[in-house]
């Protein structure tokens, strides 16, 4: 999140916000949040959230399609964390600040537990499972007729952002980033390939209840793109974990990935979607970049610990020459 968003924000405004969704302010507990700011409350014995959002980072159009989104996947069978609406009957609220105003939306918590690092790693189980909830996902969104538009990925905020946050001395990444996009603007364009994605499937925006099934959560990065790259951020957050001095361990992970995953996308007759072998490279290219330009925006980088240090200078060098995490081991 920007500092300065976050110096913005006041209790007030969260006093504020919890009061129209009828919640005080001493049932709050906060959460945290890289994007937004989270808020957590309990009702007839029931888990909810409260999340704040800037004027800055979502317009109201743009939260009217998210939430629009859900409750279609809602409605047609995917667990998700569906929203409430406020005390007035809205969908989100807009409480006016001094400098930017923030929205206030909540939703229901999803059940289970999350599932964090190591234990997400070498999972076959969990990986089947993220196979079966993205295909149906995006099954679902080749059906969809969105009545509000949400963006489409090259206006992603992080990609747009990405010139005031990173460094001037770090010029070549934002060339790398312009040469990257010219390349995904080439691809081709289909019903089959392009829709609707959540944006930022990870083991950080989902539950595992005691059956095994996923809950989804916090489409604030859904946008229209290619499916592929929704395939390609779960890929991305289990890889990075992996050194230079550990590629026969992202090696391993990779395959053992896409076995299960596609398994389980490929149930009730789906198919993996169209190109994505040679998609599969671009997308995790451009995840990379994503993250490093939010932890050049979120994070204080003038003295990092030894493991950020190595990240960054792996993750700059394979970004300047073009290189994804898979390109030295990916199956033809």
């Amino acid at each position: 999140m920007d500092q300065n968003v976050k110096l913005m924000f006041l209790d007030e405004h969260a006093n504020e916000g919890a009061a129209r969704f009828g919640v005080s302010s001493k049932e709050l507990t906060f959460l945290g949040g890289f994007q937004n700011f989270i808020y957590s409350y309990d009702r007839n014995d029931m888990k909810y959230i409260l999340r704040f959002t800037a004027s800055t980072h979502r317009t109201g159009e743009e939260l009217a399609a998210e939430i629009e989104w859900i409750r279609y996947l809602s409605k047609n069978g995917l667990a998700v964390s569906d929203s409430l609406s406020s005390m007035n009957g809205n969908d989100f609220e807009r409480i006016r600040g001094t400098h930017i105003d923030f929205y206030v939306t909540s939703f229901r918590y999803a059940p289970g537990r999350k599932i964090g690092y190591p234990e997400c790693l070498g999972n076959p189980l969990l990986y089947e499972q993220c196979g079966r909830v993205t295909g149906r996902l995006h099954e679902l969104s080749k059906r969809y007729k969105q009545k509000v538009k949400r963006h489409t990925w090259e206006n992603n905020e992080y990609l747009l952002q990405a010139q005031k946050y990173i460094p001037e001395e770090h010029l070549p990444m934002l060339l790398a980033l312009d040469d990257l996009k010219r390349q995904l603007s080439s691809l081709r364009i289909t019903t089959d390939n392009f829709g609707l994605i959540h944006g930022d499937i990870n083991v950080g925006n989902f539950m595992v209840d005691e059956s095994g099934e996923l809950t989804l959560f916090d489409f604030d990065e859904c946008q229209y793109s290619w499916y592929v790259e929704d395939i390609a951020i779960q890929l991305y957050y289990l890889l990075y974990v992996f050194g230079e001095d550990s590629k026969v361990e992202r090696k391993a992970q990779y395959e053992l990935f896409m076995k299960h995953f596609e398994r389980g996308y490929t149930e009730d007759n789906r198919q993996m979607p169209e190109g994505r072998r040679d998609q599969l490279g671009l997308f995790l290219r451009l995840r990379e970049i994503i993250v490093v330009v939010g932890m050049h925006r979120s994070w204080d980088l003038s003295q990092p610990d030894d493991w950020t240090r190595d990240f960054l200078r792996d993750s700059m060098m394979r970004i300047i020459h073009g290189v994804s995490l898979i390109d030295e081991f990916q199956s033809s």
